[in-house]
């Protein structure tokens, strides 16, 4: 119940962040086994990328940020990192789950080294805070396996938007026809397959460019492996570029998808109507769980006086709700009619 594209309410068989992830997930450790990588460090990372999002996808993000303006600010990157080494509680001898350096590595550095800052950008306070203790090297890039969870990453959501924007009637196959890739895949398809009815052209067309994408990475990241001849995983981490790469080709044609997603899903009115709605729900609950802590249960509640910490511990409450609890959180809230308080 944590949004992808569109809110849960929307339709029950629209990509969610948890299917997003498992989907990232399985591309990630076919492409880690064709390489000859730790498929087990791949799926980890694959699962675990998105884990600091709050709900309503990048709304919601964008809106608790701007609530946290004045206390550091909130990261869904530097999110996942503070779950994982300090919100989830299991073990008696410490906080935060029982993961390898790499893993914490790779889910910090997955998009390439977190320094320098790039500009309009500050580290987040937990990467800052756990790498004083515990050296990532932030300036290096992550290992081979964290930079195909993040690729994976890409070419998951890129064709499963798509899916999901026809299956919406956001798009139609003629839009799709003029882009690369997806034009080249569709028609691909309706010449072996004429006739084919839309849910089973759509699948087709998104599982034949998904292949193109996935060959076309393994190809190139083959040709810096082979340049860089590697020894050691410090070759990986100190190289000047990633060795895990699309295509030059690839890329462009990937810019090209992501403008046309950018403009036609993400910005499409009903899209905007509900994002202008999560930022009111999660600007409206940020401020009643600041200024009213007493009505958070007493695990969420910092000592009297203390406004920043207090502003922590109502993001990350907010953060991890989904969509489906923050719109019922803030009906019981704010409705004075409500009955479920």
């Amino acid at each position: 119940y944590k949004t992808q594209v569109f809110v849960y309410h929307e339709g029950d068989y629209y990509r969610t962040r948890l299917t997003h992830s498992l989907e990232v997930a399985q591309i990630a450790r076919s492409i880690s086994r064709v390489l000859g990588l730790n498929e087990d460090l791949a799926e980890a990372l694959a699962l675990a990328h998105d884990l600091g999002h709050t709900c309503f996808g990048h709304a919601g993000e964008d809106a608790l940020h701007a609530c946290m303006a004045e206390y550091g600010g909130f990261d869904h990157n530097d999110q996942a990192l503070r779950i994982v080494t300090n919100l989830e509680r299991r073990y008696a001898d410490f906080d935060g789950l029982n993961l390898t350096w790499e893993t914490l590595e790779g889910l910090v550095k997955h998009n390439g080294p977190a320094l320098p800052v790039k500009p309009g950008k500050t580290l987040g306070l937990t990467t800052g805070a756990f790498n004083r203790e515990f050296d990532l090297e932030l300036s290096t890039f992550a290992s081979a396996e964290a930079q195909v969870a993040a690729l994976a990453d890409d070419i998951a959501y890129n064709n499963h938007d798509l899916d999901d924007g026809l299956r919406a009637k956001f798009l139609t196959f003629d839009q799709l026809r003029e882009l690369p890739l997806a034009g080249d895949a569709l028609r691909a398809v309706e010449a072996r397959r004429p006739g084919l009815d839309s849910g089973r052209l759509i699948h087709e067309m998104t599982r034949s460019m998904i292949d193109s994408m996935v060959r076309d990475l393994l190809a190139e990241s083959q040709r810096r492996i082979a340049l860089l001849k590697p020894e050691t995983v410090k070759d990986i981490r100190h190289a000047d570029q990633p060795v895990i790469a699309f295509s030059d080709e690839l890329l462009g044609y990937d810019k090209v998808l992501r403008q046309f997603l950018r403009t036609n899903i993400y910005r499409h009115y009903k899209v905007n109507r509900m994002t202008n709605h999560a930022r009111r729900v999660v600007k409206d609950l940020f401020e009643m769980f600041v200024n009213e802590p007493e009505c958070l249960p007493d695990d969420w509640r910092a000592p009297p006086g203390d406004v920043e910490g207090q502003a922590r511990m109502a993001a990350d409450y907010i953060a991890g709700m989904t969509d489906r609890y923050a719109l019922r959180e803030h009906h019981r809230l704010f409705d004075l009619y409500s009955p479920s308080l």
